[in-house]
Parts: structure tokens; C-alpha cells; sequence
């Protein structure tokens, strides 16, 4: 079994390859000898000063100033994680949870939280073994981390909540059993340092990132062969176009499109029209200023899974800990919320562009197929492709704009970058079929301008996708080619 260490810098493509080689997380010495002098240095600090310490002797939230007895210090933290535990809505897929459990670890390894090893190395185990502990949608204000979410994940360390585990909900008090594990035993700032944290955001953040950069590709890819199938022009792709707007996405954009129509009859044969629709022309503005969006968020998110993000903070070097506010969300919210808008224009153009080569142009018959009338061919899943676009224009509203206050007034500010989060999730979901129904489109288009060909690359995704969904002659369920051809987009491999 291949081995992990957590080290002192991850990366989005580190966290790719530990998923994907089924490797298992482990100790670096550092960073386990971290944990375990920031653990003594609160230990000895504890017992040597009666002082308050937020959240360590003393209440949550606006009962800061309530002083707690050394007796209840156990209690204390666990009643943290039993009343924070309320999450409602559904409950998250398992692969959010998998983020959760790497980066909340990778937070804590840091040396500067106080927790015991034992609750890391559980969470470890849990990561390792495929535990997962249900945790819920909704409940997390992005403010004092993400308070709900992160207590349901902490709850089976105590024996307390659900998981699931080789496909089946448990109570995790009966899987502690069949382990043969006792319940972790908190100590002074153990449920605190686990319930703040922004690793619930930061989960959906590395997720959006990879998605990103994969519908990004996509997108370029179905857009070429769109382009190719409308019988566009290349003219608005040329290099010395973009040189004199040079923005970084902008550029690329047009470099790819370039490269993937390569070798297309189709592209440099003479075209009747002097112009394209701007759904065409205008790909590498959008799709590159989209691009450029999805590089600033991905640095958002290199910063969170490398930083520490729970209060308060213990210094060793210093002598000091320190009560201050690295849960806050807002640059996580900030960053979804422009993400999402960024992702959402990639459905936008790419439903602007099924439109188009559904609309009888350029000696395309009118819904791409033979006989329209009786048949209505690919007349509905532009409806669909619409309803889902107008959808992401809703989902599209920013959450980080609004702030309810919480804790009697002590948190007064949040970020809402919880439900930044989840939205921009179902955008991206979201436009996977948008983008899905676009490619199905352009396919049945380019049946039509036969015996011509596209490009050698695009040929070659063409007969892959041709042996998901085969050409539509007559009306059939589209229902089920548009499932397929949504795996498709999820599922293939792209360079």
C-alpha cells in the first residue's frame, strides 16, 4: 500500500494523485512532532496558570466570559461538538468528505491548534479505512468556520452520529465496536480546534478546482468542434489577433482552438458568410476570461489548504496564544462567488451555441435531422440546456454579499462562503450538461457536412462519444443520451 506523508505543502494535483492511487495518509516526523510540542506547551500552560483562555476554560461564542472549572474541561468540549452538530439538508457526497478529512488533517498538522495526536490519527484512520461520518448541506455561515459541518464529521470520534462504511450507514458507536476502538477521550481545546476551520469550504473549493479546470477543457474542445460544424471562420482565432489584447486566458483560448481544428477540411474550405455569431467569435474572450478566473480562484484555494484556520492559534515560540479570526470565510466566499459567475458564462455561450446549429443555418437542416416534422429531433434538449442556463443566473447571486449576525452579536459579520459553496457546486454540475448537450449537438451537426472531416483530434473524440450516443435519425428518449453523454464529459480521459 503506497503511503502519503503530510507535509508542509500541498497542492490541488497532490491531493489528485492521493485520491486517485488509493494511497493511505501517514505521519511525517515534522509534522508529528509538531503536533506533539503544541500539545505539551498547552498541557504545561494549562497547568500552570488558572488565566482564561477562549474556548479552552471558557464558553463558546458570546459566552466567552463564562469561566469553566478544570473538571468540566473534558465536558466542555464535548458538549461543543454534540450542540454544534446540526446540520440539515442532504447529506454531502462522500468524495467532499474524503477533502474534509485530508485537509482538516493537513490544518491541525501544522503545530499550531493543540490537539492531541491521538484525534488526528484518528481521522487517519477514518480517512484510511473509508469511514465516512455523515455530514449535512446546510448549517455552516463560512464565519467561525464551518461550525455544523465540521462537528458531524467529529461527532464519531466521540461514538457519536453516523457513517457510512463499505457502502452502508452505521451508527458509530456499533463500528467503534467492530473495530475494537474506544472513543476518543477530548481534552482542553481537542473539539475547538476540529470545529473551526474552514476545511468544509475548502473541500467544495478543491473539488471546483479540479471540475474547473476539466469543464474548462471541455468546453474549448466542444466549442472547436461547434465551431467547425457551423462551418465557422478560424480568422477571429489568429495569433496576431490577441497579441494586441493580450489577456493571458484570452490567448490561450485562442492558441487551443487553433491547435484542435489542426488538419480540418472543414475550417479551410470557403465560407459564404464574412462573420460569425459572437457565440462563436467570441470564444476566446469568454471562455479565456473564464480561464483567468479559474486560475484566481485556484490560488484562493493553494493558500487555504496551506494555512491554519482555527482559533484560537498557539505559538510556541512566542509564549503566547492568540484569539483571532483565520476561520472567517470571506476569501473563500469572495472567490466561489466569482468562480460560479465564471463558470456559469461557460454554459451561457455554450447554449447560445446549441441554439445556433439547431436554427436551419448554413445548409443545416432545421433541428438536425432529416425529416423535421414529424420528427423534432434535437428541437428540446435546447429547452433543457436553457432552463438549466436561466438556473446558474439564479444560482449566480452572490452569498458572500450577505451577513446575518449570530452568537447574541459577538459574530456580527459572516461570509455566508458555506453556501457560496455548495451553489457553485450545482453550477458546475450544472454545466456539465449544458456542455453535454452542446457536444451531442455539434456531433449530430457534423453528420450532416459528411464526407468532410474535422480535425484528426476532434475526429477522434467524435468516435468515442459515437459509441455512447449514436446518431439520431428519428426521435428517440433523448432523456437517456443526454445521461450518457454527461458521463461521457465526466468520465473520459483529456489530456
Amino acid at each position: 500500500m503506497n503511503k502519503y506523508q503530510i507535509n508542509d505543502s500541498l497542492t490541488v494535483e497532490d491531493i489528485i494523485k492521493l485520491i486517485n492511487s488509493s494511497s493511505q495518509l501517514t505521519w511525517s516526523d515534522e509534522s508529528r512532532e509538531r503536533v506533539v510540542n503544541c500539545r505539551s506547551y498547552l498541557d504545561h500552560k494549562m497547568a500552570i496558570s488558572d488565566q482564561p483562555v477562549y474556548g479552552i476554560n471558557t464558553g463558546f461564542g458570546s459566552l466567552y466570559n463564562k469561566f469553566i472549572p478544570k473538571k468540566d474541561l473534558r465536558k466542555l468540549q464535548e458538549n461543543l461538538i454534540m450542540s454544534h452538530a446540526c446540520g440539515t439538508g442532504k447529506p454531502i457526497p462522500e468524495e467532499i468528505v474524503r477533502l474534509i478529512l485530508i485537509l482538516k488533517i493537513q490544518s491541525l498538522s501544522y503545530g499550531y491548534s493543540g490537539v492531541q495526536l491521538e484525534v488526528v490519527d484518528r481521522l487517519m484512520d477514518f480517512y484510511n479505512l473509508g469511514i465516512h461520518p455523515l455530514v449535512f448541506e446546510q448549517g455552516s455561515l463560512g464565519a467561525s468556520g464551518d461550525l455544523a459541518p465540521l462537528a458531524h464529521l467529529s461527532l464519531p470520534l466521540i461514538g457519536m452520529g453516523e457513517v457510512s462504511y463499505h457502502g452502508k450507514i452505521v451508527r458509530s458507536d456499533e463500528l467503534l465496536k467492530k473495530l475494537n476502538w474506544e472513543p476518543i477521550l477530548l481534552r482542553p481545546k481537542d473539539g475547538l480546534a476540529l470545529l473551526n476551520g474552514t476545511q468544509f469550504m475548502s473541500a467544495y473549493g478543491v473539488w471546483a478546482v479540479i471540475q474547473s479546470k476539466r469543464l474548462m477543457k471541455f468546453a474549448n474542445i466542444i466549442g472547436a468542434l461547434s465551431l467547425d460544424a457551423f462551418d465557422g471562420r478560424i480568422d477571429p482565432f489568429k495569433d496576431e489577433v490577441h497579441r494586441i489584447r493580450p489577456h493571458r486566458g484570452q490567448i490561450a483560448v485562442a492558441n487551443v482552438i487553433r491547435t484542435l481544428l489542426q488538419g480540418s477540411e472543414l475550417i479551410i474550405q470557403q465560407k459564404e458568410h464574412i462573420q460569425d455569431p459572437y457565440s462563436f467569435r467570441c470564444i476566446p474572450q469568454v471562455h479565456g476570461a473564464t480561464a483567468d478566473t479559474i486560475d484566481y480562484f485556484s490560488g484562493i484555494i493553494h493558500t487555504e489548504i496551506n494555512s491554519v484556520t482555527d482559533n484560537p492559534n498557539i505559538f510556541i515560540e512566542g509564549d503566547s496564544i492568540i484569539s483571532a479570526g483565520n476561520f472567517h470565510g470571506q476569501p473563500l466566499a469572495l472567490g466561489f462567488d466569482f468562480l460560479g459567475i465564471a463558470i456559469a458564462e461557460l454554459g451561457n455561450i455554450s447554449e447560445r451555441r446549441t441554439f445556433q446549429l439547431i436554427s436551419g443555418q448554413r445548409n443545416l437542416p432545421h433541428y438536425l435531422v432529416a425529416n423535421p416534422g414529424i420528427n423534432s429531433g434535437l428541437m428540446i434538449p435546447q429547452y433543457t440546456a436553457a432552463s438549466i442556463v436561466s438556473q446558474n443566473k439564479q444560482l449566480c447571486t452572490p452569498a458572500s454579499v450577505d451577513s446575518i449576525p449570530s452568537s447574541n452579536g459577538q459574530e456580527d459579520h459572516v461570509s455566508m462562503g458555506a453556501n457560496a459553496a455548495t451553489k457553485t457546486f450545482k453550477i458546475i454540475n450544472n454545466v456539465y450538461t449544458v456542455l453535454a448537450i452542446e457536444l451531442l449537438t455539434a456531433v449530430q451537426a457534423l453528420n450532416f457536412r459528411r464526407p468532410l472531416n474535422t480535425s484528426p483530434q476532434l475526429e477522434d473524440l467524435v468516435s468515442n462519444f459515437s459509441k455512447v450516443v449514436t446518431f439520431i435519425d428519428h426521435d428517440r428518449i433523448l432523456h437517456e443520451d443526454i445521461v450518457s453523454a454527461v458521463a461521457f464529459l465526466k468520465t473520459s480521459e483529456i489530456e
